[in-house]
């Protein structure tokens, strides 16, 4: 069964790119990646998929049902963390998400706790006396307070250092372990090659590749760069796999597909100073599916 199911979804501001017949299906008890650079429109998908903006054309349905018909709904089995959050300044937290679990008609006090107790968040603080971080870890309780069928979260790590962010992936993880359905939203590739296990990649609003996690990592890329002790011909590193190679002076750089005892064995032939190792940018990976998807028309 599919919990979400989009069919060409377009979003347009006047006569300026939202998005552009979006369709991709989530299944249930799936945790499924939407990445892509930032404005490539995954925000405006999410807020469309919510009905927190109206669709230009196309439909969704969530839980079978239409999301704008059934919009109120649907929102009581949604857990949404956005990528920006704002709240009641004044309040304290325990008042804000007390506030925020009356909508569900569902006793919450429980819940609330033990996620303020796994996210280090003091419930007593006023709002505004909060960091970034903190308030999102706000958001994140909220999301969560409720026990959702369905995750949706955007860009939900930024501001969290990283052994928090390890406490949240474990929580989204139990989650899902419980039956909730997650749709991550991300521009780090490491996260969503973390937990999902199929991916959307949009680009300038469009989806240009749907695909299994376990298939995109077989097609992972690494990026390499070099400084030299003395300068090299560009000639020396023509070798199948390497792409996107640049030479400035002594300092080599270049993205490698392949198998990488071939690249060390030919990097070990000449001189080095230094090497660094590692993954590439989405925005680096994305211009090759773009280049591969424009290549195809």
């Amino acid at each position: 069964m599919n919990v979400i199911e989009m069919k060409n979804l377009s979003k347009y501001y006047g006569k300026s790119r939202g998005i552009i017949d979006v369709s991709f299906n989530v299944e249930e008890g799936e945790i499924f990646g939407f990445i892509g650079p930032n404005g490539a429109g995954k925000s405006t998908t999410i807020r469309t998929l919510l009905s927190l903006i109206y669709p230009t054309s196309g439909s969704a349905t969530i839980f079978g049902m239409d999301c704008i018909k059934s919009a109120p709904e649907i929102a009581k089995e949604i857990g949404y963390l956005p990528s920006e959050v704002f709240y009641y300044d004044k309040m304290k937290v325990l008042d804000l998400l007390k506030y925020s679990a009356s909508f569900y008609q569902k006793d919450c006090r429980k819940r609330i706790m033990e996620l303020a107790e796994i996210m280090d968040l003091d419930l007593k603080k006023r709002i505004d006396d909060l960091s970034f971080g903190n308030k999102k870890k706000v958001g994140i309780v909220q999301c969560l307070l409720h026990e959702p069928k369905l995750i949706i979260l955007d860009e939900p790590t930024s501001g969290l250092d990283p052994l928090m962010q390890q406490k949240f992936f474990e929580l989204l993880l139990e989650e899902n372990r419980k039956g909730a359905t997650i749709l991550l939203s991300s521009h780090v590739l490491s996260e969503v090659q973390r937990l999902c296990s199929r991916v959307a990649i949009i680009k300038e609003g469009k989806i240009i590749r749907l695909e299994k996690m376990s298939n995109l990592n077989e097609d992972s890329y690494k990026k390499f760069k070099l400084e030299l002790k003395e300068a090299i011909d560009k000639g020396y590193f023509t070798l199948s796999g390497i792409s996107n190679l640049e030479i400035k002076d002594k300092t080599i750089s270049f993205l490698f597909k392949g198998n990488l005892n071939m690249i060390l064995k030919k990097i070990s032939n000449v001189d080095i100073f230094n090497l660094w190792i590692e993954e590439p940018s989405l925005e680096e990976i994305f211009m090759h599916y773009y280049e591969k998807e424009v290549e195809r028309r």
